[in-house]
């Protein structure tokens, strides 16, 4: 039974990454098209947590499927406070 729970919490765990990064796709769309949707501060920090969080996947916690997850997430949030920085620049 508790292997069972296992597979089901690491199955659920890495779907997070794809349900975060679908739910990042809006933000990410309108910045593409030079429309300001996101709060660039924000980003600022929550892109320098899921960094921290990557990096201790990497370093701390070689957990295949964490570092997966924290490295999307972590790309998603370098993605938009890029493009945010981008649209910020050109105004």
């Amino acid at each position: 039974m508790k292997e069972i729970l296992l597979k089901i919490l690491i199955i659920c765990y890495g779907a997070t990454a794809i349900v975060d990064t679908v739910a990042y796709w809006p933000t990410i769309k309108d910045l593409w098209h030079k429309k300001p949707s996101a709060n660039f501060h924000s980003y600022i920090l929550w892109t320098a947590t899921t960094g921290i969080a990557f990096l201790y996947s990497l370093v701390v916690l070689p957990d295949l499927p964490f570092q997966i997850v924290s490295g999307m997430i972590f790309f998603a949030n370098m993605l938009i406070l890029f493009l945010s920085f981008k649209l910020k620049k050109d105004r």
